[in-house]
């Protein structure tokens, strides 16, 4: 009897042991999760673009292989990626960053430039060939992976280095919390925009109100608008954060603290002379400088991602 009890008290004490972990692995997931914020809503904020101009029935579709290129990303790629990288190469994470960082600069940029002058690049007119849909929407799933690819690094970067963890595997349980519920909160979230005008076509039809079947009518009317501004701040999105990453980068790496420095300088000065909101204002600011240097970093990259890095991808990997 005696033995029964010593083997149950064991048993509560193993079981505190993993209540208080999974309590632990929740808290540094939240922290995580809230540092990573503001590039997760630009992850929300650049998807929806892909969707658009889709059938309404292909939608969903998109949406979900898409957010399974996501988890794939985060968990099979870069989980076990970063965690190498952060035990034996540690230095190695802050370039590779600023690599991605770079691209994001190119594709906002690449949009930008089809805005302006949608005949001006013939590469660039070949990416939004409509002639075949099914091809279009393997290109735009492929880059829509791509481009989460970048943001996913940056969302896990930022939750590895928030998380405080003696022990390997909290600190991968917890990122890899971390990535699955990002995943799932950004592209439940698009989903949700996307459909957000078959609902109001549900409502305007078999609404059992006037005003149920008015909200319905302002949301058909409503959603193409917001489509557009979301790939307006899609866009934004990309330079904002690509730039940071670039210029983080090569502040952190001392190879050019200049723009770091003086884009910090700016926004403290900014802020200062308005007086109000001082930590909005030099948000704002730098968000607003961070997305200048991308643009232009994008736009010089331009003529060699398409001429030459493209180019060379498509012979060492035919069929992208």
């Amino acid at each position: 009897m005696s033995g029964l009890l010593a083997l149950l008290d064991d048993v509560a004490a193993i079981a505190k042991v993993a209540a208080s972990s999974v309590d632990d692995i929740a808290a540094a997931a939240s922290k995580a999760g809230a540092k990573a914020a503001g590039v997760v809503i630009d992850d929300a904020a650049v998807t929806p673009k892909y969707v658009h101009g889709f059938s309404a029935d292909r939608e969903l579709p998109i949406i979900w292989r898409i957010s399974l290129g996501s988890l794939k990303n985060k968990l099979i790629v870069l989980l076990p990626g970063l965690l190498a990288l952060d035990y034996f190469a540690e230095w190695a994470i802050s370039p590779l960053l600023m690599l991605g960082g770079a691209y994001l600069c190119f594709e906002g940029a690449e949009k930008v430039v089809h805005a302006m002058a949608p005949h001006a690049d013939k590469t660039v007119e070949t990416d939004f060939d409509t002639r075949d849909p099914a091809h279009l929407e393997e290109e735009k799933v492929a880059g829509a992976i791509k481009t989460d690819f970048i943001l996913s690094a940056e969302i896990m970067t930022i939750a590895l280095a928030t998380i405080e963890s003696p022990s390997f595997w909290m600190q991968a349980i917890t990122l890899a919390v971390v990535g699955a519920f990002i995943t799932v909160a950004v592209y439940g979230a698009v989903a949700l925009i996307v459909k957000m005008d078959d609902v109001g076509l549900h409502l305007a039809a078999t609404g059992g109100t006037g005003a149920g079947r008015a909200l319905g009518r302002g949301l058909v009317l409503a959603m193409p608008k917001l489509m557009a501004f979301l790939s307006t701040v899609g866009t934004a999105a990309m330079l904002w954060v690509g730039g940071n990453i670039v210029i983080h980068g090569l502040e952190v790496t001392h190879l050019w603290s200049w723009p770091y420095d003086t884009i910090n300088d700016f926004a403290k000065a900014a802020a200062q002379a308005i007086g109000t909101a001082q930590g909005f204002v030099t948000w704002v600011v730098t968000a607003g400088l961070d997305g200048v240097f991308g643009l232009i970093l994008g736009v010089m990259l331009i003529p060699a991602a398409t001429r030459v890095v493209g180019p060379i991808w498509a012979r060492l990997v035919p069929g992208r």
